[in-house]
């Protein structure tokens, strides 16, 4: 028998696959952590206890559960939350906490230092991004003024891929699309490290050497296969970040194809034939050699779920909390009874790229609900979408296609509000299991059992979102509340800070 392990290290979970040659998924595991939130602006993950610790755990849960022989793996495939910050000493153990993506803004200062020294037409032009909350560089720069006794002890500067790649194969490797998060020390033209506009930022021996995804990197050591119960030579490829892995998952490979995730936050991947040059998108090489990508995301989307669940429904049983409100907030008409949110509880990501922007509800009236206000946060998330779809648009590249994937799509509202707002279908696919699936197709891909066209057969659609073109006028004028209300008080987010 042939299997394929995939798995992905999401931002409050972990999860795994075994895949066979078909692309039945044999068994999957799961198992929840924890983003630390330091102090205000913060978020972390502890690397050995959240990363390499689910990994193990999951990858052992699949082997006892499936009683799939170690040996008939033939290719392991991982991705994880990125891009993050971690520096490592020479053994490759961490030295701090991992930093997270874009929803940690420490780096503020940096950022804005950064930018006014090099120049952001340079900046945008070398590596095809502004410097934002998602950027690494000005996360290395933080940790060079903040823990100098850290960065002098640092041998590697990892994300959280790369970190279990090094745990499992001792190889020292960042997939290109991760790579292009490295502003201002990437060249998306070269695809290669590039130290010219920040040459006292790091070292390059510092950084790990650059692979494609499906590139086998290494192999599984004896170490890794004692812990993991793995078989010890099993190829790994480089992987990559787990939005990218997502949208592999569910078949988006063709310019045009939009990928929404929904999940602790929201990422929108779309490929295109050339390189899209817009300071309002991210940019990267797609998984690919010659192919393009762009992306945006919001910093804050399924994590203010979590939020509005433990602040204002402690009295409903965990496990049950998310449906509940979900149905409450269904209860609530379209429009949230005139309210608005802004959903920038950590900063405003794509397309506004604002640090110091706040979360708000306006419109708060003595005769809402909590249904109301849950309804509102759905809509407000969507709103911001909407506003990453339209932004898309405007640079030249309306999608043809959405394929919509993540846990997210179980809240109906929040789903159908995005479709409403947006005016855009959605499909579904059979399979929604997500970035680890992905990683268990390209682990397959990368030892040639398998095309990319092969996706369609593993994973075929099963359903599709219609906007209900009766919300469309009540939706706009909304939009057009939020939209407006963010620039009426932005200003004022600011001043919040002193």
């Amino acid at each position: 028998m042939t299997y394929y392990l995939g798995v992905d290290i999401g931002t409050f979970e972990s999860k795994g696959v075994l895949v066979d040659a078909k692309g039945e998924i044999v068994a999957r595991a799961a198992r929840p952590h924890k983003m630390i939130v330091p102090q205000p602006g913060f978020a972390e993950h502890r690397p050995i206890e959240d990363w390499w610790g689910d990994f193990v755990h999951i990858t052992r849960a699949l082997l006892s559960d499936s009683k799939v022989d170690p040996k008939d793996i033939k290719a392991i495939g991982t991705s994880a939350i990125g891009p993050c910050m971690l520096p490592v000493d020479r053994d490759g153990e961490p030295l701090m906490n991992g930093v997270l993506y874009g929803v940690d803004g420490r780096a503020t200062r940096e950022i804005d230092d950064l930018t006014r020294d090099i120049g952001a037409d340079a900046i945008l032009e070398l590596c095809g991004n502004a410097l934002t909350t998602q950027s690494v560089g000005p996360k290395i720069l933080w940790l060079k003024r903040n823990h100098p006794e850290i960065f002098a002890k640092t041998h590697k500067i990892l994300t959280s891929t790369s970190f279990i790649v090094h745990r499992l194969t001792g190889v020292y490797v960042i997939d290109h699309y991760s790579a292009a998060n490295s502003s201002p020390i990437y060249d998306v033209a070269a695809l290669d490290w590039n130290m010219k506009l920040a040459p006292d930022l790091i070292n390059r021996a510092m950084l790990p050497d650059l692979a494609w995804s499906t590139d086998i990197v290494g192999h599984v050591t004896a170490n890794a296969a004692s812990e993991t119960g793995l078989a010890m030579g099993t190829p790994v490829i480089a992987g990559t970040i787990d939005a990218a892995s997502e949208a592999i998952s569910v078949g988006v490979q063709s310019p045009g194809e939009m990928m929404v995730m929904y999940g602790s936050t929201i990422f929108i991947i779309q490929v295109t034939a050339e390189r899209v040059r817009d300071s309002r998108l991210w940019y990267a090489p797609w998984l690919f050699p010659g192919q393009h990508a762009s992306m945006a995301g919001m910093a804050t989307t399924g994590t203010l779920t979590h939020w509005f669940r433990d602040q204002f429904a402690r009295e409903l049983p965990t496990e049950n909390a998310m449906p509940l409100l979900a149905e409450e907030a269904a209860l609530s008409p379209v429009g949230a009874n005139g309210l608005v949110f802004l959903p920038y509880f950590a900063g405003a990501q794509s397309p506004l790229f604002d640090p110091h922007a706040k979360g708000s509800f306006f419109g708060l009236t003595l005769s809402h609900k909590r249904s109301d206000m849950f309804r509102a946060v759905l809509e407000g998330i969507a709103f911001g979408t909407n506003h990453i779809i339209e932004t898309f648009r405007q640079a030249g590249h309306d999608p043809k296609i959405i394929q919509s994937v993540g846990g997210g799509l179980k809240n109906k509202v929040w789903a159908q509000a995005t479709s409403d707002i947006s005016g855009k279908k959605q499909t579904l696919r059979s399979r929604t299991f997500g970035a680890s699936y992905g990683d268990a197709f390209l682990a397959a891909l990368a030892i040639g059992d398998v095309t990319p066209e092969t996706m369609a057969e593993w994973n075929k659609m099963d359903s599709e979102l219609v906007p209900n073109n009766e919300h469309q006028a009540l939706y706009q004028k909304r939009y057009g509340i939020f939209r407006a209300l963010y620039e009426h008080t932005k200003d004022l987010m600011v001043m919040l800070n002193d």
